[in-house]
């Protein structure tokens, strides 16, 4: 499903890659992420995902209403407050993305899939 938007002039359709590329390079932008994970289910491993594989990270779905709810796999720094990381990606990626596609942002959630050490 992808999201949309009426306008005057017609319907505005924005993709899902579109919305978790944004997403993934605001994710960058904030203090303590270290980068996005993928998750490989059947062996457990979590993999540090490199700046062009960002949409592996993410997830976005959209409600009947048009919200946008995005789940992140992130990799935090070692040493950092998660909750402080949490509330500050949250708070970027929301308001750059509300900015950017006009859709309300209703849900985000973060899953830490790990810790790494910055040197």
């Amino acid at each position: 499903m992808n999201g949309q938007l009426s306008t005057k002039y017609g319907e505005i359709i924005i993709d899902t890659d579109v919305i978790a590329k944004y997403a993934g390079s605001a994710v960058f932008e904030c203090f303590g992420i270290v980068g996005m994970a993928a998750v490989n289910v059947k062996d457990g491993i979590v993999k540090l995902l490199k700046k062009d594989r960002l949409t592996k990270g993410i997830s976005v779905s959209f409600s009947e209403n048009n919200g946008v709810t995005l789940n992140f796999h992130v990799i935090v720094a070692y040493g950092v407050s998660i909750s402080t990381v949490a509330d500050n990606l949250i708070d970027n990626v929301k308001y750059k993305l509300e900015k950017f596609t006009g859709l309300q942002i209703n849900k985000i959630n973060i899953f830490v899939e790990g810790v790494r050490v910055i040197d």
